[in-house]
């Protein structure tokens, strides 16, 4: 050891000496290197400096290092008994503690991932250098080296490029980690944040969505199938190759046998397993779609995108689930029916624009929507026309007018006369086109029968300003206010619609739709508690009096058809039909329910040639209130106070006599019959009538159809006396002959506009007279 300090001294000693010489016979030479070795040294400290800064300048602050827990979460949506029924997410996640995942699963990740995990500072130099032995073996990058807390990193604050920058700032990050969260929280943040395929974002999710069970669930082979796609999601997916995700697995099996995590037996057991795949995330979004879509357009304009997508809201809905699903198989099944018959008619193919329908059903004593169907399929169509689409009603419109003519005195039993005299407007006069003869008839008779002539003059006498002012209190919206709005000639929607009829059912009180009850945010706290807000719109009178005639439309008038197809509880509603049978509705209600729908296409033209509603939307409507109302009692609509029974006259609205009992009709064939024009009327109380029937002292003919004094036979509609009640439940009610009896619409006039006078009319007169075939605008609009 001595020779060898004293041989580097000498050598050293020889250097130095070396040096002085250079010095004394080139001092310029000396200084110039020296001055360059420094500068050589500062350029390389700086440009480590710079690289080091480089790295770390951009990476998140401790602040937002401890912030790593608060990722994306999917806003839950839930139907109306507190189940889950859809998510909203940008990334599908349900965030769960470490305690609450399978033991199996956290092993496996482990296992497969970073079998040193609890050994290391973030980084794990053994196996980077395992890593790269193999890869050199193979030639190729076979193997990576990152730890689980290193792929957290990366995962939450990084991009995915293959750069010696990413991974250097990759493992600083790492190293933070380590330093600011135990073990056990890091595990719990990547099993929370790790992508697992198909939209799935961490192991609760994964879990539901392959295998419709929870975390805590999982069993040693389930486990290791999920452990071995965090690798590649993509290339493992079981639901795209089941075969290579079971190959997959059992290299995680492998590597869990290996490390001692289990033992040969569980490893044989489960590598002859073969998984049941079950998604209990989309199967409960099989239905509801458009009910769906509009929660979340309400949200989202409410709590903005981020919060909606990201924040992991709850949002408990109004939705019933199996209503939901009763009201999507009927659509399903009307429109192929109809489809059916256009086929036999010969009509044309439907081609791009195919045949749509629309449906809503709500709670009319809260406004709750029940169930939702905007169209025929959601993924070809995402337009609502329960909410979007604004159509023409026909007549079920009606029930406005005749509203807002009660609400002004007048009853049920009012006469409408003059059904052959033309109305005056701005370009002359109109006479609307009808099905039936100019008879006058009760208020009663007119909504039962759909009397377009009866409606119009009803609506002259009511004054139209008039019913504008009650059909925007029930909510319809804006309407033009022209003659031809008592046809339904204004643009409305299905909600709408479906809510203001249920102001009927609810007594008058006029209670807007909602979807939506309550919100939370992830951690419980209420941001937003629906409340009932109504308003007076009728009276509980009028509410009554109008139900019990729409009741008679239902069980002896233009929607006859929702007895035949089963539904038997008290209800009641009116049909529409457009111009041209373009559109076919019909809104109707029970004390309970209220529901609507609607048939046409997008692009407006003839559904079916002489389609009328009460053949094409009511089966629609009863066989769906049939199915949603099959636990209901056959509750009854509750009797004001203010409302009194009075048996009157059918002819005259008087009260009735003895001779009322034997008027005479003629059936189909042109046979006199004695027939009963006795029935039991309902009015506001103080409006009933106080003078008997002036018509029958003697026997009388009359139109059995309408129960108005005629010169002509006629042919009964109904059987028996008089109709059945409107508000029993009808069991055994003969089918009557149809009434032919719906309104026609014109397509949309200048008119129509929203705040304009009302429309010109040409001169229509009475078919009875010369001037019948003379027809301007308005008789080119109601051409038959």
């Amino acid at each position: 050891m001595g020779n060898l300090q004293q041989y580097i001294q000498q050598h050293l000693a020889a250097a130095r000496e070396h040096l002085a010489e250079i010095r004394r016979a080139h001092p310029d030479a000396y200084r110039a290197s020296i001055i360059a070795s420094i500068s050589l040294a500062l350029i390389i400290s700086a440009g480590c400096i710079w690289f080091v800064y480089d790295i770390v300048r951009d990476l998140p602050s401790r602040a937002q290092l401890r912030d790593i827990s608060a990722m994306a979460q999917a806003t839950t949506l839930y139907d109306k008994d507190n189940h889950v029924a859809f998510t909203i997410f940008q990334e599908r996640r349900v965030e769960t503690p470490l305690a609450d995942i399978s033991p199996h699963l956290v092993k496996a990740v482990i296992a497969i991932e970073d079998q040193r995990f609890y050994d290391h500072g973030g980084v794990d130099p053994i196996r980077i250098f395992a890593a790269a032995r193999n890869n050199l073996r193979q030639h190729r990058a076979a193997q990576g080296g990152s730890t689980l807390t290193q792929q957290l990193a990366r995962q939450s604050f990084l991009s995915s490029d293959k750069t010696l920058r990413r991974k250097l700032k990759e493992a600083v990050l790492a190293w933070r980690l380590e330093s600011e969260f135990n073990k056990d929280q890091i595990l719990e943040l990547y099993l929370n944040k790790v992508y697992f395929g198909d939209g799935l974002y961490g192991v609760e999710a994964a879990s539901l969505g392959f295998f419709g069970k929870h975390a805590h669930d999982l069993d040693v082979e389930e486990s290791a199938l999920l452990a071995g796609l965090v690798k590649s999601p993509s290339t493992y997916a079981p639901t795209i190759n089941l075969d290579r995700a079971i190959t997959r697995r059992n290299v995680v099996l492998m590597a869990m046998r290996d490390s001692g995590v289990i033992d040969r037996a569980a490893y044989d057991n489960a590598v002859r397993s073969r998984p049941h795949l079950a998604d209990a995330l989309r199967s409960e979004e099989t239905f509801g779609q458009y009910f769906k879509e509009e929660v979340r357009k309400q949200l989202v304009q409410r709590f903005g995108w981020d919060r909606v997508y990201q924040g992991g809201l709850k949002v408990y809905t109004t939705l019933d689930l199996d209503m939901q699903k009763a009201a999507e198989a009927e659509v399903a099944r009307s429109l192929a029916e109809i489809e059916q018959r256009q086929v036999k008619r010969h009509a044309p193919a439907t081609g791009s624009d195919p045949l749509q329908a629309a449906l809503v059903a709500l709670d009319p004593t809260t406004g709750d929507v029940r169930a939702m169907v905007g169209g025929r399929d959601f993924d070809q169509s995402r337009f609502n026309r329960a909410t979007q689409a604004r159509r023409q009603a026909g007549s079920a419109f009606k029930p406005f007018v005749y509203a807002a003519a009660l609400e002004q005195g007048f009853t049920a039993a009012t006469i409408i006369r003059t059904l052959s005299t033309p109305i005056d407007t701005l370009e002359g006069q109109w006479l609307p086109d009808d099905h039936g003869d100019n008879a006058a008839m009760t208020m009663r008779a007119a909504l039962r029968t759909s009397s377009n002539r009866a409606a119009v003059q009803l609506l002259q006498q009511v004054g139209i300003p008039t019913a504008v002012r009650y059909a925007q209190r029930l909510g319809v919206g804006n309407v033009p206010a022209v003659p031809s709005l008592a046809l339904g000639s204004g643009d409305v929607s299905l909600l709408s619609m479906t809510s203001a009829y249920a102001a009927f059912a609810n007594q008058g009180m006029m209670t807007p739709p909602s979807l939506i009850r309550r919100v939370e945010d992830a951690s419980g706290r209420v941001l937003y508690m629906a409340s009932t807000h109504e308003e007076r719109a009728l009276s509980e009178a009028t509410a009554y009096i109008m139900t019990s005639m729409m009741g008679d439309v239902i069980n002896a008038g233009t929607a006859w058809q929702a007895r035949r197809v089963g539904f038997t509880l008290p209800a009641a509603g009116k049909t529409g039909t457009t111009n041209d049978y373009r559109d076919a509705w019909f809104i109707g209600f029970t004390p309970h329910l209220a529901a609507g729908v609607w048939i046409g296409y997008d692009m407006p033209r003839t559904i079916i040639a002489n389609g009328y509603a009460g053949e094409i939307a009511v089966p629609l409507w009863g066989r769906f209130m049939a199915a949603a109302t099959r636990n209901d009692k056959p509750d009854r609509f509750a009797v004001p106070s203010t409302v009194v029974p009075v048996t009157v006259c059918r002819l005259s609205g008087k009260l009735a006599t003895d001779g009322c009992r034997g008027t005479v009709v003629f059936d189909g064939n042109g046979q006199p019959t004695d027939r009963s024009m006795v029935y039991t009327e309902y009015f506001v109380r103080g409006t009933e009538p106080i003078d008997y029937c002036p018509l029958h002292s003697q026997p009388f003919d009359a139109v059995a159809t309408t129960g108005v004094a005629s010169d002509r036979p006629a042919v009964a509609a109904t059987s028996g006396d008089v109709p059945p009640p409107a508000f029993a439940p009808v069991d055994h009610l003969r089918e009557p002959t149809p009434p032919r009896s719906e309104t026609h619409v014109g397509d949309a006039t200048p008119a129509a506009a929203v705040g304009t006078a009302p429309a010109p009319a040409p001169v229509t007169a009475s078919s009875t007279t010369p001037a019948a075939r003379k027809r301007g605008f308005w008789g080119h609009i109601f051409r038959r």
